[in-house]
């Protein structure tokens, strides 16, 4: 038995690391093209080393884009919707799980309904709303669309449910009112489902494509995700300064992962389960 044990041991160890290693390959293979030439990135077979290190790339991309922009907008995206969506998110979540309205599950199917579809189907009709109202090409456009989140809804609607009711029978008999119990019961004891889902709004605000791009025609108002499609040319593109606009623009989150990352493990981990 547990020489069986072991050899299964092995066998999972064997392709957790040989998933890690196939995960962890692009963005090596990144790093290493950016301090590369054109030329060398582009030999076939390929070149794995550069023959000289070199932050050309860099200062050359620095230079090129107006980073400063990018970052500043991104920031900006990103702490407008985290503020929104969760405060949103949190509301909506605990009225449907908790509360007895009529018409509850019928509308908690209509705020579900996005989820089911395609994002691509919205974006026709939210540029022609953000059009309307004069927000083209400016940054309120980048915040709009993620001021609320059906994907947040559902996940703490998830959380709320997993509460004891005694809990909330306890503060009700106590005096608090629905925003009491909202307020000082159910938002800490759904701590965890909150940090997933800042962590989730933060993942899809930073690496949003698709809307930033289509709202916005001038670098100074994109975000990291579509200035750094900018480097991608038509016919030809610059691999080493693509890939050192990606290295720069991957730096801010992989500090944020190693100051936070036991809540980042702890709000992943947590997220579908109950408390």
């Amino acid at each position: 038995m547990k020489r069986k044990l072991v050899k299964g041991n092995l066998v999972v160890y064997f392709l957790l690391v040989l998933g890690s290693i196939i995960m962890v390959l692009p963005f090596i293979w990144s790093i290493l093209t950016s301090f590369k030439t054109l030329s060398e990135s582009l030999q076939i077979p390929p070149k794995i080393l550069p023959d000289s290190w070199s932050f050309v790339n860099f200062t050359s991309v620095w230079n090129t884009l107006p980073f400063t922009h990018f970052f500043t907008n991104t920031f900006i995206m990103i702490a407008v919707r985290l503020l929104t969506s969760t405060i949103f998110s949190a509301m909506a979540a605990y009225a449907f799980a908790r509360l007895d309205f009529p018409g509850k599950g019928i509308l908690f199917l209509v705020v579900l309904l996005p989820m089911m579809v395609p994002s691509q189907i919205f974006i026709l009709p939210q540029y022609i709303i953000v059009s309307k109202i004069g927000w083209a090409n400016t940054v309120k456009a980048l915040i709009v669309p993620g001021i609320a989140s059906t994907f947040g809804t559902f996940l703490l609607r998830q959380f709320f449910m997993g509460i004891p009711d005694e809990l909330e029978e306890a503060a009700i008999l106590d005096g608090c009112n629905t925003g009491q119990v909202f307020a000082k019961i159910m938002l800490p004891l759904a701590k965890s489902g909150i940090v997933s889902l800042i962590i989730f709004t933060s993942l899809f605000a930073w690496k949003d494509l698709m809307w930033p791009l289509i709202v916005n025609m001038t670098p100074e108002k994109m975000p990291l995700s579509s200035g750094l499609a900018l480097l991608q040319g038509q016919y030809t593109t610059n691999y080493p300064e693509l890939m050192a606009g990606s290295v720069i623009a991957i730096i801010p989150m992989v500090v944020l992962f190693i100051i936070f990352q036991k809540q980042f493990v702890e709000g992943i981990a947590t997220t579908g389960s109950k408390n």
